[in-house]
């Protein structure tokens, strides 16, 4: 690629760096760093998210993700996508 020195001197991000290195297409086929896609919450969890919010929501001196994280039957879901499902809510 003739113009390649142009990317060199304009990187986005680490991501963007190993691409440009380990080659193009590396980050798609799941080696890379890139970010996975974030499993849409489907109705019967956000009836669990909510009724184990209000149950914990009272409860004084514990962290109440915390406790929603424990109880929640659904595996794999971070604080972050907690947090921002119960703000949506």
């Amino acid at each position: 690629n003739k113009k390649a020195f142009v990317e060199l001197l304009f990187w986005k991000s680490p991501a963007a760096i190993r691409e440009m290195t380990e080659g193009y297409g590396s980050l798609r086929e799941g080696e890379g760093a890139g970010r996975t896609r974030v499993t849409p919450w489907t109705p019967q969890e956000e009836q669990e998210l909510r009724e184990l919010y209000w149950k914990y929501k009272e409860v004084e001196g514990e962290d109440v993700i915390a406790a929603i994280l424990a109880h929640l039957p659904a595996p794999g879901r971070t604080r972050r996508q907690v947090v921002k499902q119960l703000v949506r809510l």
